[in-house]
Order: structure tokens, then sequence, then C-alpha cells
């Protein structure tokens, strides 16, 4: 989503080299939307916007295309979104669900923390947390003025969705690590709950 965040698509390649994606389910990886961005190392695409804000509005090519081609699958039980903060110094994710206690954002983290710090602070991303290296957003689309990918996979296409959040200052194998573990641990765990 953002060239400036290289450990997502190295992660989400290392995932399916270490298995986590299995045949106990259909998968839909999405290993790249922003190549002009990672190919410059800058956040936005080559024209200056910010993907993960036209969710909306679908500007930008690159998300008018992801959108068509989400139009055509079917609903998804989870939906992972990978991302990086250049200004955090631990993992924290965002979790939009529709379930009253999804039960394993807290194993996620933990996770995680096996390799990264968790953000610690009550607020993160300018977003008071639930708890620890946890945020969940207000949800409602209709109040934001801007979507990122999470919304309008939340509104479109699943009933949960996480974002996961590694810090940039940290070294590139700890958050690839990070990811990994914790996309194996919210694979597993969703698994098991159906």
């Amino acid at each position: 989503m953002h060239g400036d965040e290289p450990a997502a698509p190295v992660a989400l390649l290392a995932a399916c080299q270490q298995g986590v994606f299995d045949d106990r389910a259909t998968w839909f990886l999405v290993p790249m939307i922003n190549p002009t961005g990672f190919s410059r190392h800058q956040r936005d695409n080559a024209t200056g916007i910010d993907l993960n804000r036209d969710y909306l509005s679908l500007k930008a090519p690159e998300v008018r295309s992801h959108v068509a081609w989400l139009r055509r699958q079917p609903r998804f039980d989870l939906a992972v979104c990978l991302h990086e903060d250049w200004e955090a110094v631990g993992f924290y994710h965002y979790e939009l669900s529709r379930q009253i206690d999804p039960g394993f954002s807290r194993q996620i983290r933990a996770t995680a923390a096996e390799y990264l710090p968790i953000e610690a602070g009550e607020v993160i991303d300018g977003r008071p947390v639930d708890e620890p290296g946890i945020i969940r957003p207000e949800s409602d689309p209709a109040l934001r003025e801007h979507w990122p990918e999470a919304i309008y996979l939340f509104r479109h296409h699943s009933d949960h969705c996480l974002t996961f959040e590694t810090p940039s200052p940290q070294a590139m194998p700890d958050r690839i690590a990070a990811n990994v573990a914790a996309l194996s641990t919210a694979c597993r765990a969703y698994l098991d709950l159906s």
C-alpha cells in the first residue's frame, strides 16, 4: 500500500514460503498495490496520491483496479492488511469487527511481542487504544472523510479486518518476523474458531 513500508510485501512472501496459508482455507493475497511508490521508496503513488486514503473517492487507478478485483471476489471471513509506522517504536494493530469479542487480538499481540516491543501509550497514531497495542477505531464508514483499505474491506467484504503496524525504526528482519508470526496466529486462531 505504502511504498516506504517494505517489510509488508516481504513478510507476505515469507509467510507464503513458510506455509502460513495452508489448504484449510481459500486465500486471496494482494502482495503490492503501489509498485510505483515501492520502487521510489515513497508513501504515495507516482502521482502523489496516498492510496490508503483513496478507497472512498477512488481517484487512483491502482485503487480503482483493486476495488474492481475485490468486487469479483466472495466475501472474506477475515481481512488482514500489513503496514509500517515510521513514528512507532513497537508493534500495534487495528481491529474492526462486527463480533463482540473475536478473541484473538491478544494472541496476535503476544506473538508479535516475541519479535518487537508493543507500542506503549494511551494514544497511538492519534487514536485512543482499547488495550495496549490494540486499537478498535470507530468503524462506521459514514463518519470518515477518507477511507483506508481496511474501512473499505470492512464495509464491503468482511466482518473482521485487522491492520498490523510494525515500527519502521526497528530492524527489518524483526518487522518481517513479527508480521509473519502475527499473520500465522491470526490465521490459525480464526480457522480454529470456524
